[in-house]
């Protein structure tokens, strides 16, 4: 008996022994808090902290931005990252985090120091007042999502609101993305009350413990939201890891292949079927101006704080295959390898030529010398009417076009063309009615496949180009290419219609392909 009992004790036991966390409340934060917490740490760091009302709720509430950095190093070649919670309200700890990372910023730590030196760091913890203060759910009074809207909230074609007075919170947020116009755009997500219907509320005030799984750079309902270089991710991961958290890999954890409409029968063996009539805030920048979109799942603001925290550190360095520092933003079209990039010596410059290329680039149409061979590489984008007018698959009819356009020398061109075997020009010749010359630079991007190549004439228009980061070319291998990097600043970009790049190298390595089956067998071929 005494052995049933024992048996029938331990469940109880153990049971005693585990953590209650939830018998404890996590503060609420009121708006008198935040506000003075704010105004404290504009006191207490001058020259590194500020902050200023953005736009204001229905309710009058202020929507504040935040912008950290060292004033004392100029803004001229600094990354900008915007960070925000826009789904705060009910998901608390993707706001909480974000004024836990604003601590971090604000601190001592070297990586802290360097991204303040290196980067302006905007945030904007509470876009939505009236659902992190009142009511814990996702809309603002007029019952819309700030970051999950309906597409009829949008005038999409014109990548605007539909009617900017029902979203006023909303509306200031976009204006602080046009303004600066960010390389990288965090969103922070993560445990909160949106899980209680209304008669499960109670007071409002989550419990300790709470938490959820935690994703970097996606959320499982759009992993959309995510970079597009899978190693931006990684180092949110690793971050995360050395502080001791792990994160889901989405579809790679669930071993799922994406869904896509054509296989629609399939759906529920595929991964991260899309919602429909959503437009994702986040996707505004992206769409825009081309910058790097990043939502991030968080159970504990001390993991969120190290993942962010990963990333930004990716600001402060050189990508793996660029010569300056900042994030992987610069390319905004590619076609077999061959990519056109902002323009600049600095992250200003970079971003502002990023954002017009970004803008013009669905009117470009591009092109290169098919098929490709050894010791050439070819790329072609054509930019304004007459440009687009004098595309042509056949390499013969386009050194014609080319003759009587400003700035190109078609004789070189021809000369190129001839030395080689390509049969063809795979552009993509389109009409244009409008669209004026380059006005703020363009860069291209070539990617030689080998380690140590001679190169023995980079053009452009039939050009050949000097070594230079303002005016020419420059060249260094990463990313197992001897990367070429063509620069063209705006004097020069101003009066053309379409760039012709041409580079003749010499590989100097000796490299084949072509298989012959054994010995043994072509001589039993032989036999009778």
């Amino acid at each position: 008996m005494k052995l049933i009992f024992a048996f029938l004790l331990m469940p109880l036991l153990c049971y005693a022994e585990q953590a209650q966390p939830w018998v404890e409340k996590i503060h609420r934060i009121t708006f008198e808090e935040y506000d003075a917490t704010l105004k404290y740490w504009a006191e207490k760091h001058p020259g590194v902290f500020t902050f200023e009302k953005r736009g204001e709720s229905h309710e009058g509430q202020p929507v504040y931005l935040v912008k950290i950095t060292d004033a004392k190093v100029p803004d001229e070649d600094k990354q900008v990252a915007l960070v925000s919670a826009l789904h705060g309200g009910p998901e608390r700890s993707g706001t909480t985090t974000t004024l836990k990372l604003i601590e971090w910023l604000l601190g001592d730590s070297e990586l802290a120091k360097e991204t303040r030196q290196k980067q302006v760091v905007l945030v904007v913890p509470i876009a939505n007042p009236y659902a992190f203060f009142t009511t814990d759910r996702f809309n603002n009074k007029e019952k819309i999502d700030l970051y999950d809207s309906q597409i009829g909230y949008w005038d999409l074609p014109k990548l605007k609101l539909a009617v900017p007075k029902r979203t006023p919170e909303l509306n200031a947020f976009l204006g602080i993305v046009d303004e600066f116009q960010p390389d990288v755009h965090l969103d922070l997500h993560g445990t909160g009350l949106q899980a209680f219907p209304d008669d499960k509320m109670g007071d409002r005030t989550m419990l300790k413990g709470q938490t959820m799984f935690e994703v970097s750079a996606c959320s499982y309902s759009n992993c959309g939201v995510r970079p597009w270089d899978p190693r931006v991710t990684e180092a949110m991961v690793k971050a995360g890891q050395d502080a001791g958290y792990g994160s889901d890999r989405a579809e790679a954890d669930a071993q799922r292949c994406f869904y896509n409409p054509d296989h629609d029968v399939f759906r529920s063996r595929l991964w991260n079927a899309p919602r429909p009539q959503r437009f994702r805030t986040m996707f505004y920048g992206y769409m825009k101006y081309h910058t790097m979109i990043s939502t991030t799942e968080i159970g504990w603001e001390e993991s969120g704080v190290a993942r962010v925290s990963g990333i930004l550190a990716l600001g402060n360095k050189p990508w793996v295959s660029e010569k300056f520092s900042g994030y992987p933003v610069t390319r905004v079209r590619a076609r077999a390898g061959r990519f056109v990039t902002a323009y600049g010596e600095t992250a200003t410059q970079r971003r502002q030529s990023r954002a017009e290329l970004w803008g013009r680039q669905p009117t470009f149409a591009d092109g290169m010398m098919y098929p490709e061979y050894d010791g050439r590489a070819t790329y072609v984008c054509a930019v304004t009417p007459k440009g687009l007018a004098a595309l042509d698959n056949d390499p013969g009819k386009f050194v014609a076009n080319l003759r009587g356009l400003p700035g190109v020398n078609a004789d070189a061109i021809e000369a190129f063309v001839k030395k080689g075997p390509e049969y063809e020009f795979t552009s993509d010749p389109r009409e244009a009615t409008k669209g004026e010359p380059i006005q703020k630079g363009i860069g291209f991007r070539l990617r030689i496949p080998y380690k140590a190549p001679t190169l023995l004439d980079v053009a452009v228009n039939g050009h050949t180009l000097k070594e230079s980061a303002a005016d020419g070319y420059q060249a260094w291998f990463a990313d197992g290419y001897t990367q070429v990097q063509i620069n063209l600043p705006p004097e020069k970009t101003k009066a053309a219609d379409l760039f012709v790049v041409t580079c003749a190298y010499n590989g100097n390595e000796k490299r084949s392909y072509g298989w012959e089956p054994p010995a043994a067998v072509m001589e039993k071929l032989k036999k009778p």
